[in-house]
């Protein structure tokens, strides 16, 4: 689950009629582009669906979504939706997502965190606990 919500939307003050634009193409282009630069895995594999609101209801649809569905990539594999750090942040441990699907290449340049087994352990406890 995701959320495309219109630059400066978090901060407020856009007004109830503020057009979205291109936003949710470009968060689902950011997202293929990840899954492409993958080195396990092919975007031929995926598919999406997809629910536009109006963005005041975006983060509640979102949570309930997840709380509804608990999607793995969510709760267990973080760091699907990131983008790169840049340079102030770059000491920041790589998330489980490039733990599992390397190729990303800004993640390589990141500290290492979890490792691969430490990701696949969360993924078994997750499923054990969400069946």
């Amino acid at each position: 689950m995701g959320k495309a919500v219109p630059e400066g939307a978090r901060k407020g003050g856009l007004g109830l009629d503020f057009p979205a634009g291109r936003v949710l193409f470009k968060r689902l282009t950011e997202h293929a582009k990840s899954i492409e630069q993958a080195t396990n895995l092919n975007l031929t594999d995926f598919s999406c669906r997809h629910l536009t609101v109006d963005d005041i209801w975006i983060p509640l649809g979102e949570s309930l979504l997840i709380e509804m569905f608990r999607p793995l990539w969510n709760l267990a594999v973080d760091g699907f939706g990131n983008h790169d750090p840049g340079g102030r942040r770059a000491a920041q441990n790589i998330s489980p997502w490039d733990v599992l699907h390397p190729g990303r290449p800004w993640a390589a340049k990141l500290s290492s965190g979890k490792t691969e087994a430490d990701v696949l352990a969360g993924i078994k406890k997750h499923r054990e606990q969400h069946k």
